[in-house]
């Protein structure tokens, strides 16, 4: 598990940074900056995003109607309940919890994390065999608490997750 200190959730951050190719970083940059005011996402702007969380699933991306997409993605970003939220986003082939995560992160950067198995890793927590909507809640509570707790944003906190995984885990 993790050592969650200030400075541990910097310095992993920082070496998650340093090993981050251009494309990696632009994809992020590019759909946090067009969902500030974009409430919707194109069927391009989805297929990237996955491709950005994980390539495998690409042709499942791919077999989505861009209509489907945007109207799915505008309802979710739009949406009062986060069942509903998060609901809009499961409906579309190829999306599981921990692609709906990236999706509700760059359109949301302060209100929501990304679930990664890495992540849990780090956190000590075990990967559930089926992800649940009370898991997710529970997820990003408790990251949330870290966050603060830390005096971090979401994006380091699970920045440092990540790399901590991915430099430790055998």
């Amino acid at each position: 598990m993790m050592p969650l200190t200030k400075d541990t959730i910097l310095q992993y951050a920082a070496e998650y940074d340093r090993t981050r190719t251009a494309s990696d970083k632009s994809v992020e940059e590019e759909m946090k900056a067009k969902l500030k005011n974009q409430r919707f996402l194109t069927r391009e702007d989805f297929i990237k995003i996955g491709i950005w969380k994980s390539p495998r699933q690409k042709k499942r991306y791919e077999s989505n109607r861009g209509e489907a997409v945007r109207e799915l993605t505008a309802l979710s970003f739009t949406a009062t309940t986060e069942e509903a939220r998060l609901g809009c986003l499961l409906a579309l082939n190829g999306v599981s919890f921990p692609l709906a995560s990236v999706i509700l992160h760059f359109a949301f950067p302060d209100e929501y994390p990304i679930l990664d198995f890495r992540a849990l890793w780090s956190l000590g927590w075990e990967l559930p065999s089926d992800y649940s909507f009370i898991f997710w809640t529970d997820y990003c509570t408790r990251l949330r608490e870290l966050a603060k707790e830390h005096g971090v944003d979401l994006r380091t906190l699970d920045k440092a997750l990540w790399q901590y995984s991915a430099t430790h885990q055998k």
